[in-house]
């Protein structure tokens, strides 16, 4: 009888550093997604998922379109496969192509709710620099990104290619939010309705065209609010809604109800409170607010709002998510009462308040 070949021990997924109940087992994990996140910010910024849309290509003829070393790109998409978002596809007795997964699709920049404005921006040197510096800010209570470029939003100003990343982003995350917002909220009794800071109008239009009967006013910054006409237009609502300038720091118009989507968390307590306040003292008494923010649980379980808020705390002075007992004593400060909360996607609350 031949020799019986020594068993292999195939290790657990995720757990080949170290044994899984060994408590350096988390730390690799964490260390490891840093190496995974640059696979993948490289299979984006070389955009190979648009060059695969058309189907599998062999590594040979992926690297000539994408101008790559062949060796190399080899490598990155082994390690892209294993992330699952290329499979290799057999080739017979030719060289093994690759073709996008479901979840490698989502990597076009040509398909709705693309996930390569997401990745860009996160892998963008300034950006890792800023997340580098994040020990300097929680030392100084300060960003060292926004001494540097002022503000996020100056930042933007400076480098139109991350500009259209961030609104591309923006975009798909505020049809997101405003197709779930409309979907499980009831309008009903409110006559006009004011966005306030609501950019160029995207959960607007979705309210209104959920509500035929309703009115609204959005109310921005001239700069954004001068974009906001046409994009209004093409979505069959700009005959009911009124366009306004202005500043929610100095006061804000009146209306039966108010959406604050996204507001509350890019400010310090003493600025959202300003805000709120203001609100609050054109809010009639059957008024009410919708903040569309997120909620921290207050113990200790992973959540995707404790991880973007270090990314606020590097990027922005004064952004922050907040638990919700700090951010219910803010709305207390304000004069506001929560009522109820409803749970939206990206980790979001809608929080419904009313005058107290």
């Amino acid at each position: 009888m031949g020799e019986t070949a020594p068993a292999t021990e195939t290790p657990a997924r995720g757990k080949d550093v170290v044994d899984g109940d060994d408590p350096r087992a988390i730390i690799w994990e964490v260390l490891r997604g840093q190496w995974r996140f640059s696979a993948l910010y490289a299979f984006v910024e070389l955009d190979l998922a648009g060059w695969l849309r058309d189907g599998p290509l062999t590594v040979e003829a992926l690297a000539g379109r994408c101008g790559a070393d062949r060796v190399a790109l080899s490598r990155l998409l082994r390690t892209a496969a294993a992330l699952g978002v290329v499979r290799s596809v057999p080739a017979g007795e030719g060289p093994a192509a690759y073709a996008l997964t479901p979840a490698g699709e989502t990597l076009r920049g040509d398909v709705q709710r693309s996930m390569r404005s997401v990745v860009i921006p996160q892998g963008a040197p300034d950006f890792l620099e800023a997340m580098g510096s994040l020990a300097d800010a929680v030392r100084n209570g300060k960003s060292p990104f926004a001494a540097r470029f002022g503000s996020m939003y100056g930042y933007l100003e400076r480098h139109p290619e991350a500009r259209h990343h961030f609104d591309a982003h923006m975009s798909t995350r505020s049809r997101s939010i405003a197709e779930a917002f409309v979907a499980r909220y009831d309008f009903s009794g409110i006559g006009t309705i004011a966005d306030l800071g609501g950019g160029v109008g995207t959960v607007l239009a979705a309210i209104l065209k959920a509500n035929p009967g309703m009115r609204s006013i959005l109310f921005e910054l001239e700069p954004v609010i001068a974009g906001a006409g046409e994009f209004l237009r093409a979505q069959g609502v700009a005959d009911r809604c009124e366009l306004v300038a202005g500043d929610f720091f100095s006061s804000v118009p009146v209306a039966d109800a108010y959406v604050l989507s996204n507001i509350v968390h890019n400010w310090d307590d003493d600025d959202a409170l300003l805000i709120l306040r203001n609100m609050r003292a054109t809010m009639p008494a059957h008024g009410r607010a919708l903040l569309l923010d997120i909620l921290l649980p207050e113990d200790d379980r992973p959540h995707l709002g404790k991880e973007l808020d270090m990314r606020m705390l590097a990027l922005y002075d004064g952004a922050r998510e907040r638990g919700k007992q700090e951010y219910f004593a803010l709305l207390g400060r304000a004069d506001l009462r929560p009522s109820r909360v409803v749970e939206l996607p990206y980790a979001l609350s809608l929080i419904e308040v009313l005058p107290a």
